[in-house]
């Protein structure tokens, strides 16, 4: 094998690498889901979102969701939900 040869299949076997990480780093950024999102119909109204989330610890956090218009308090941890509860309205003053 001559030098022109060598370095061509290096200079492929870099470039195929270079496309598999770029490819990996595209899937981490974009999900696995990417290809469903694109084909997905336009947005509609979502009727469930998450308004705020703090984490208490590592094993447990708090989550403020908005459910048809209903806002919801939810301490999750260790793979369920410990308690949950409808926090007070706001004053208006």
């Amino acid at each position: 094998m001559d030098f022109p040869a060598l370095l061509r299949a290096v200079f492929a076997l870099a470039l195929t690498l270079g496309l598999i990480g770029l490819g990996a780093v595209a899937l981490r950024r974009f999900g696995p889901d990417a290809l469903a999102r694109l084909t997905r119909p336009a947005k509609r109204e979502r009727r469930l979102t998450v308004t705020e989330s703090l984490v208490l610890d590592p094993t447990r956090r708090l989550v403020l969701v908005s459910c048809d218009g209903q806002e919801m308090l939810l301490l999750l941890g260790e793979g369920r939900v410990l308690a949950e509860g409808v926090p007070a309205p706001k004053d208006p003053a």
